[in-house]
């Protein structure tokens, strides 16, 4: 753990920035007294998410609209107003 001043990260960032990545943590402090942490940043691994399932999306629609009429299909709008 290094301590450093806001004014010293402020004017020296190079410096700190090595000393974050060799100490692995900065102490801030303003008037002698801690005010923050720095800590380096670690990046997380994104959770893939699940593959599309057609036969899944259409049971999920079948129950959505189970007593509503879904309307006409995206295919049948782009028709009607490509054909106006």
């Amino acid at each position: 753990m290094k301590t450093m001043t806001v004014r010293d990260i402020r004017l020296n960032w190079p410096e700190a920035e090595k000393a974050l990545a060799r100490v692995g943590e900065i102490v801030v402090t303003r008037d002698s007294r801690p005010v923050a942490r720095i800590l380096p940043y670690e990046t997380r691994p994104r959770a893939r998410g699940k593959r599309f399932d057609a036969e899944e999306n259409r049971r999920w629609q079948e129950k959505f609209w189970r007593d509503r009429d879904p309307g006409p299909s995206s295919d049948e709008l782009l028709r009607r107003d490509r054909e106006a």
